[in-house]
């Protein structure tokens, strides 16, 4: 597969077509897209071979209820760091800690969800995505659940933010990682439609937070909470893995290790500390796109954007309900604002779903995406306006439009620049470039606050970043399509005939091939008896 799709290619029919191509000629070393079927299970959660050779995506079937576990896992994961702010002022208050310290709380969760996409890599090729996402819900639920219990803000560092945000990363990113497999015709639509959980999750947990906060505190809540957070194993439990045909015994994404003869004769060539360092590395090379990175300039220009957007496209959200209670208005209005904005999200990614999976937008997701982050962007100076209930609303009405631009196309855009076989490694090297942003960014904000007193600060700074980041990526891929068209040009050879030659075109079987008569054997004998005597 080049590095991008063209303007009037299909991103996901031109990946299918691609695999079929080299399972039809040589060998392949990565596993082609999915298969349809019937499918077995596997008893380390992977699917027996499906009958025949291959075949495409089903974009439909079992695939419609692997798309609605992944909504609610979304909205469980990446919604819920944004719904901490509606307890941060009485952990300010419990814990008595300024606004950077407070904000660490968040700002970990989120981090860690992004970073550990590597161990989560690990996982899924191990035991499969299903065992995965399990994984993931206990481990954030029971995260929840001790942060109930902490005393200082640092164990809730450990508790909220390392344990709960490393069970979102193994929720999340395996979510994401099935879906693609499931849809390829459709990948578009089911992207979208899956980026529908943030906002179902915006939605609907600020409202559970609230009234648990105000019926039980924050303690209460977060123990309840955990026990919601527990629904990621019923929805990992539905998301049954496809496998390709002619790998009998080897679940989709799920190879597991060598075997240990192999293993150990490489240990006797190489020694103990040699193996170790290789297998390392081939790990990192493996589940972290560094490969990509280095040759396909357009994950590499995409990745550097998103990881410069993630410095303040999350700030926003964490700082909209503490903005609005330190100027005078009520908890319960705040957190309206978040349901808003969530209502917003849940309303327009449908159509924003079927709408860019016409064939036109193939190849044009990213100016989309980059349109819609630069409104995004400039839509946080609103909140400078004022701090009334009227301006937050039309903020959160602009801010919740092009997020849901942003989000449905995120995924879609990083299918379309990497291969569908390398779509973990690279999601995982760019969760891991994001988390650095994500987790310095609402700290730096919280200091922005404490210096200056005032809200409207961060919100002017996360403007600046997330436009220039839009910029940043519109601009690189008009100049990669550019440099593409002109080498493109340059490769074509020339139409025009020489001078005094006419082009003509002869089919294969038809060239002229002179027959010798007797006349021409008797004359080549003569030629060769003279040239021997000349000799």
């Amino acid at each position: 597969m080049t590095e991008r799709n063209g303007p009037g290619a299909a991103g996901g029919l031109s990946e299918a077509s691609t695999c079929s191509e080299k399972a039809n000629g040589e060998k392949q070393e990565t596993p082609p897209e999915v298969h349809s079927g019937e499918v077995e299970e596997h008893p380390r959660g992977g699917s027996a071979p499906a009958p025949g050779g291959l075949a495409e995506a089903p974009d439909g079937g079992w695939g419609w209820v692997v798309l609605l576990a992944t909504i609610v896992v979304l909205a469980l994961t990446l919604a819920f760091p944004s719904c901490v702010g509606i307890f941060y002022t009485d952990l300010q208050n419990d814990f008595h800690a300024s606004n950077s310290e407070t904000s660490w709380v968040p700002s970990i969760m989120t981090s860690v969800l992004h970073a550990g996409g590597p161990f989560c890599s690990v996982l899924v090729e191990r035991f499969g995505c299903r065992p995965t996402v399990m994984l993931g819900g206990v481990l954030s639920g029971l995260g929840m659940v001790a942060s109930s219990f902490t005393q200082s803000i640092n164990q809730l560092f450990v508790t909220a933010g390392v344990i709960t945000g490393l069970g979102f990363c193994f929720s999340f990113q395996p979510a994401v990682t099935i879906l693609g497999h499931y849809f390829v015709r459709r990948r578009a639509f089911a992207n979208a439609m899956s980026s529908m959980g943030t906002a179902l999750g915006l939605c609907t947990l600020p409202v559970l937070g609230n009234y648990l906060h105000s019926e039980l505190g924050w303690r209460g809540s977060f123990l309840v909470l955990g026990a919601v957070l527990l629904n990621c194993c019923v929805c990992g439990a539905v998301m049954r893995p496809l496998r390709p045909a002619g790998r009998r015994g080897q679940p989709l994404m799920n190879h597991g290790p060598p075997p240990p003869e192999v293993k150990a004769k490489d240990e006797k060539k190489t020694g103990w500390a040699a193996a170790l360092w290789r297998s390392l590395l081939a790990a990192l090379s493996k589940h972290m796109a560094f490969d990509q990175f280095r040759s396909n300039a357009r994950y590499r220009m995409y990745a550097l954007g998103l990881t410069w957007m993630m410095l303040g496209f999350v700030v926003p959200l964490i700082y909209l309900v503490p903005y609005a209670t330190a100027n005078g208005m009520e908890q319960d209005r705040a957190a309206l604002l978040l349901s808003i904005l969530g209502v917003v999200n849940i309303c327009v990614r449908p159509p924003i779903g079927v709408v860019f999976s016409m064939a036109w937008f193939k190849g044009r997701h990213v100016y989309v995406f980059a349109s819609a982050l630069l409104v995004n962007g400039l839509s946080n100076a609103i909140c400078c306006i004022g701090p009334s209930f009227t301006v937050l609303l039309a903020y959160v009405i602009v801010y919740g439009l092009s997020m849901s631009l942003v989000g449905s196309l995120m995924f879609t855009v990083l299918m379309d620049v990497v291969e569908m076989s390398r779509f973990l490694s690279a999601l995982g090297l760019l969760a891991v470039m994001e988390s650095v942003t994500l987790l310095i960014g609402p700290p730096l904000a919280g200091v922005l606050v404490d210096r200056t007193g005032q809200y409207f600060h961060v919100f002017l700074a996360c403007s600046a970043v997330v436009a220039s980041a839009a910029v940043f990526i519109f601009v690189s891929f008009c100049l990669l399509d550019r440099k593409e068209r002109n080498s493109a040009q340059l490769a074509q050879p020339s139409t025009l005939p020489e001078q005094g030659r006419t082009s003509i075109s002869v089919a294969p079987g038809c060239q002229y091939s002179s027959v010798p008569t007797e006349g021409d054997k008797e004359k080549a004998s003569a030629n060769g008896a003279d040239h021997i005597t000349s000799v």
